[in-house]
């Protein structure tokens, strides 16, 4: 008897579906001979400009001056877009007028959702602006903030970018050492804080966390607090000003600064695996051209959709959802647990305000699965209601999550897992609306995007081999480099030293022969727990400064669906790791990091393993863990202590 495949077709677009997509759309306008998507991928990457073009006509954005011409370079690492234009992010965000909503809010404490309006967006964008100006915000400065995900960090980004300035964002879960290691190379003009948060029903007040900041940033930003949990603000720190009395503040808001494509516009920061956070520096126009590729064409996102994605504004994907206000669509803000007060919070959402997409992690619809939730027999309108697309992220989406969304949410969805990142804020394997879903499978590569996976000597794979994620071909959405990196060395040693020419992402792809992608997690010793990237460094920084504590090394071990962060410390002389150090360990990590950081085990060695440079070899480690071979042995200054780590795991947590 014949097996059947491993990647069975879960779902198909019907004729009218595909008739109507904005793909087809696009296609049938600047492709007319590309007969399917296949063609069009071909097409998009052997003729980017011409590809890139096109989609700079198909989006129609406003702006100040037309560019000279479309690229300059053949190469990622040289190529330059669009020279010559003149343009405004938050402009073109807010081109859309009327009263039909921009933002819906909502937040685990309940109540009717805060439903913002386009022209009241755009008045409180230009109240902000002008609270900015007066504070003295332009080109060349950079706003931070770490806020919920509210109306008011949307504003504050908008605000910014309207004047030209830079905005980065930060989850108010971050701890004071998480969150000084981004501020002190971000050096904002203006912090934009909260003064607390809820998270699982629980009040988090965080006044006394903003003041012990306060005291170890350097040079000192202006802060606005927005009230959350106290809306009066009347426990403010030092020097600071109420959200109100920014809006309040006197000035004509300046008009839009247009400003280059390649000007900075987000400052979105890396897990730190190695050291301190990578502050990874984007332009305008790029991500402004991408997001419009993605919404448009990839997720079939327009006029009249609502789009959810639940994220904190710590993670790229903040960013994307709100872009798709460039689409005319509704951005629904959400801010708590996923899972309070029930378990169906977040499909209650997609339910009462008639969300069309919907996006989350992976993680998340796993634990659905394990809790055995059925949204569409609890919540009839999820299923019978506008949602025809569901996104996942974060990390590889595996087959029976496929297989729960579409029994247990809806039958005509298009499941689009999507991955990409930080480093490019956006995708290089997602979905497509013209395309089939298979099981376990990401439907394509992104249009303009010559992704492959690689040997280790440079060569492209065929499909069914598991490689190197590069990308052969220049995109506009690639970062104009990190701060802190002058010379662009570091920048390059990233992404493109691995593949003269190419630029390495350090996922481990494999591409389907029916187009799809498979993305095995990551290459490098980035740590994924939950779909949450965190670095190794931001870690051991903590762990290490505790007196009990000599050295230490973390890595991130497969379990089930999921990867488990695995502590090992050497002690320092005479202490011994009992249950109260562990408790200490976790809660120093909890409460300086995040609760997401805090390890799975912990447990004691007699020494980490180095190389002859100095450098902590993660990935040996985590191979003796996992009773696999170091291939790196050679290299280290003391191989002999890897043989403590290879019976500290049981034999089921191995793969």
């Amino acid at each position: 008897m014949d097996q059947p495949p491993p990647n069975p077709v879960l779902w198909t677009p019907s004729a009218d579906r595909l008739r109507r997509a904005r793909l087809t759309r696009f296609t049938t306008r600047f492709f007319p001979d590309c007969a399917d998507y296949p063609e069009l991928h071909r097409r998009s990457t052997r003729d980017p400009a011409a590809f890139w073009q096109a989609l700079w006509e198909d989006a129609a954005l406003t702006v100040a001056a037309p560019p000279a011409q479309v690229l300059v370079g053949s190469t990622p690492l040289e190529a330059r877009w669009f020279p010559g234009t003149k343009l405004n992010f938050a402009q073109n965000l807010l081109r859309f007028h009327g009263d039909e909503p921009a933002l819906l809010a909502v937040d685990e404490r309940g109540g009717e959702p805060r439903r913002i309006g386009r022209d009241e967006l755009a008045a409180l964008v230009s109240r902000c602006a002008a609270g900015l100006a007066a504070l003295g915000v332009g080109p060349g400065d950079r706003v931070a903030a770490v806020l919920p995900n509210v109306p008011e960090t949307v504003i504050a980004m908008l605000a910014t970018a309207w004047l030209g300035a830079t905005f980065a964002s930060c989850s108010p879960d971050f701890g004071v050492a998480a969150l000084r290691d981004r501020l002190l190379q971000l050096q904002p003009r203006v912090l934009f804080v909260a003064d607390g948060y809820q998270y699982d029903g629980k009040r988090i007040e965080l006044g006394e966390r903003t003041r012990e900041l306060w005291r170890e940033l350097g040079e000192r930003p202006q802060l606005v607090q927005v009230g959350y949990l106290h809306p009066a603000g009347p426990d403010l720190p030092p020097g600071a000003r109420t959200w109100d009395e920014l809006l309040q503040t006197a000035g004509t808001t300046p008009p839009a600064a247009p400003v280059p494509f390649d000007h900075p516009l987000f400052v979105l920061f890396s897990s730190g695996t190695t050291g301190l956070p990578k502050a990874i520096v984007h332009g305008t126009g790029g991500p402004l051209l991408n997001f419009h590729k993605e919404h448009a064409l990839h997720c079939d996102l327009g006029p009249g959709d609502v789009l959810f994605y639940y994220t904190t504004c710590g993670w790229m994907m903040w960013n994307w959802l709100v872009a798709a206000l460039l689409q005319g669509a509704a951005v629904v803000l959400y801010d708590g647990s996923p899972f309070h007060p029930d378990d169906l919070a977040l499909w209650r959402l997609v339910d009462d305000l008639g969300v069309t997409h919907f996006g989350t992690s992976a993680k998340y619809l796993a634990v659905c699965g394990k809790r055995a939730l059925s949204p569409r027999r609890s919540l009839p309108g999820v299923a019978g209601g506008p949602l025809r697309t569901v996104l996942s992220t974060g990390s590889p989406l595996h087959a029976p999550q496929f297989d729960w969304v579409y029994e247990h949410v809806a039958t005509d969805l298009n499941l689009a897992s999507i991955s990409g990142g930080t480093d490019i804020l956006g995708c290089f394997v997602l979905g497509a609306p013209t395309l089939p879903v298979r099981r376990g499978e990401i439907q394509c590569r992104g249009l303009g995007l010559q992704v492959e996976a690689f040997a280790d000597d440079g060569h492209p794979l065929p499909p069914g081999q598991r490689g190197e994620l590069v990308c052969t071909t220049p995109f506009p959405n690639r970062p104009l480099g990190f701060l802190g990196d002058p010379d662009g060395r570091r920048f390059r040693q990233a992404y493109f030293d691995r593949f003269p020419g190419c630029w390495h992402h350090g996922d481990l792809l494999e591409l389907t022969p029916e187009g799809g992608a498979v993305i095995h997690g990551r290459s490098d010793t980035t740590l994924n727990p939950g779909g949450v990237r965190i670095g190794t460094a931001e870690i051991d920084r903590i762990v290490q400064r505790l007196p009990m504590i000599a050295d230490s090394v973390v890595v991130g071990v497969p379990e089930e669906d999921d990867e488990a962060v695995i502590l090992c410390v050497v002690l320092a002389p005479g202490v011994v790791l009992d249950d109260e150090l562990r408790t200490l360990i976790r809660q120093e990590i909890r409460q300086q990091a995040s609760p997401r950081h805090v390890p799975r085990q912990i447990h004691a060695v007699p020494a980490i393993p180095y190389t002859r440079s100095g450098k902590k070899v993660e990935a040996a480690v985590r191979n003796a863990l996992l009773g696999q071979p170091v291939k790196n042995a050679a290299a280290l200054a003391n191989p002999e202590a890897l043989a403590s780590f290879a019976d500290l795991l049981p034999h089921r947590d191995r793969s």
